[in-house]
């Protein structure tokens, strides 16, 4: 079988760090190309091909989680090395690992609900992310029609959030590659760039190729296919990327000789890092041997250079707490990179993926080997590798001053995020929300732990509501509501709604008469079926001791 892009390894190191860093770069890049979709901006790749039995995906079966997809994942048949955090997903599919550590079932999700890619589409919109690479490998096999139906998934998604996204060909294994990319060009990815979501550079379509020059039989195309191919799309009016081997000037290593033409015929050069430095010193070493000359290169030939930022192997303990992402990020930020390239955003396969991850062993399938973020023992939010992307993406647009220490903290506000303690309180300290309040009883002091102080919203005017922002998603099921204590009896009607935006609320617990009595402490309990929520508002539309919304505690938590 071929190598694929997926297990490629680089044959030799990147050579002995130099002993000094070269200076950094002053001022922005002097980029051949003014900003854009992906000049000056942070894209991800973006797989996309995960399925499940039942979720309606054409190719059936468990794709891409199993060696075997017509039988369910396990231990012994399986394709990825880290376990996705599925506490937002609104559909999981039951597995056949073992219990996670928290004794839920394992399940695991479908790239084939629209449900995912919005979610997906919408942490990239959270975390600054702008522009999403869908990756397409060989469309004319089994593969064709469900890919075919990922890229209307992902184009909707976009297009509802805000984000850029472009197709991404992958040529390994791809026999017939020079013929069949322009007729999948032409008959069915071509009419995506109506799209207004369609990524464009310079007014042009973004299209990448990936995978000429490489030195492995899964890629044997000679140079002159591929600069016919990469002529090809420029006729159209693209703006073509090439996803290009980590040493593709020298021709060496994972590079074949002979391929210089082809490189330079690109419009931007964004060459492969996965697997191939362990280490912030490794990634030093790359920068000050191999980015450095790159970037020379493309400045030389007037082309965009976008190279692969990543955040570490997790499976082989790669990424020290994100010490390593933020040194890859770094690096090439002060280079000067005209973009940069995230790898990858869903890629569990690798171990390398930036989206919402197991935090912790209790929700990670037991006695799996699977490696949660919390690896290494400093406990990580299941988000935490998206925050450091938004700040490595604020750095890059030169809205935070170039820094080698990374300026993210492995967890918000002491909260690691899903999986917490379920008698902790979630809500105590977080920052709050109002419709209103009167004279200095403002929300805030429903999460200060005083059980004097309190919230009271304006007076005669329903409904009212009060508002707590968990800081991440997180698995919510219960809120305690207390009044200060020796207040007379009184009912206020109140209903519970979660949000993980801040835009769109659901109806997490009806509106109901709750009862707050000194007798029994002059508090209420509210539980309702357990769900992913980040923001959570309690609106209060009648009150019969008092004509306002009151609460001098709002307690949130997860069980």
């Amino acid at each position: 079988m071929p190598v694929s892009r997926r297990t490629l390894l680089s044959a030799a190191a990147a050579g002995t760090a130099a002993a000094s860093i070269p200076a950094v770069l002053a001022g922005p890049a002097a980029a051949a190309s003014p900003p854009g979709d992906v000049v000056g901006k942070i894209s991800v790749g973006y797989q996309g091909w995960f399925a499940c039995p039942g979720d309606g995906a054409p190719i059936g079966g468990w794709w891409h989680w199993s060696r075997d997809r017509f039988q369910p994942p396990s231990p012994a048949n399986t394709t990825i090395v880290s376990w996705p955090d599925l506490t937002e997903l609104a559909h999981g599919y039951p597995t056949a690992y073992p219990n996670l550590g928290n004794g839920q079932p394992a399940r695991l999700f479908s790239s084939y609900d629209q449900q995912t890619v919005d979610t997906h589409l919408r942490w990239m919109r959270e975390h600054g992310i702008d522009t999403a690479a869908l990756q397409r490998f060989n469309p004319f096999g089994d593969e064709g029609p469900t890919r075919d139906a990922m890229a209307v998934k992902v184009r909707a998604a976009a297009e509802a959030t805000g984000r850029k996204f472009y197709i991404m060909y992958d040529v390994t294994g791809w026999t017939n590659m020079q013929s069949e990319l322009k007729t999948d060009w032409d008959t069915r990815m071509s009419a995506h760039t109506a799209s207004p979501a369609y990524a464009r550079q310079n007014g042009r379509p973004v299209v990448c190729i990936w995978g000429f020059g490489f030195d492995d039989p899964g890629r044997p195309f000679a140079p002159g296919p591929c600069l016919e191919v990469i002529a090809w799309f420029k006729a159209r009016g693209c703006y073509v990327i090439g996803g290009v081997p980590t040493w593709w000037r020298q021709g060496i290593n994972d590079s074949r000789p002979g391929f210089g033409d082809v490189y330079h015929a690109f419009d931007m050069i964004s060459p492969w890092m996965v697997g191939r430095a362990a280490s912030p010193a490794d990634l030093d070493s790359y920068y000050a041997n191999v980015n450095v000359g790159d970037y020379a290169d493309c400045q030389a030939h007037g082309i965009d250079y976008q190279p692969c930022v990543l955040p570490g192997d997790l499976s082989s303990g790669h990424r020290r707490h994100g010490d390593y992402y933020w040194r890859s990020l770094y690096n090439m930020i002060r280079l000067g990179s005209q973009g940069l390239y995230v790898s990858m955003f869903d890629e569990f396969n690798e171990g390398n993926q930036i989206a919402k991850t197991a935090p912790t062993a209790a929700l990670v399938p037991a006695g799996s080997g699977i490696r949660a973020l919390d690896e290494d023992g400093t406990v990580c939010s299941a988000d935490y590798y998206l925050r450091i992307t938004a700040d490595g993406g604020r750095m890059l647009k030169g809205q935070l001053a170039l820094t080698a220490t990374r300026p993210t903290p492995p967890i918000v506000n002491g909260d690691p995020g899903p999986g917490p303690d379920p008698a902790r309180d979630l809500a105590a300290g977080r920052p709050t929300a109002e419709s209103s309040h009167t004279q200095v009883y403002g929300s805030g002091n429903a999460v200060d732990g005083n059980p004097g102080s309190y919230w009271e919203s304006a007076n005669r005017a329903f409904p009212q509501w009060l508002q707590v922002d968990l800081g991440a998603a997180t698995t919510v099921a219960r809120v305690v509501l207390r009044l200060p204590p020796g207040w007379e009896a009184r009912t206020q009607t109140m209903q519970i709604q979660g949000s993980t935006d801040g835009g769109a609320f659901t109806t997490l617990a009806g509106a109901a008469g709750r009862t707050f009595d000194p007798a029994t402490g002059n508090q209420a309990t509210v539980t309702f079926a357990a769900t992913a929520t980040r923001y959570l508002r309690v609106t209060v539309t009648a009150n019969t001791g008092w004509p306002a919304g009151q609460a001098s505690s709002l307690e949130v938590y997860p069980g």
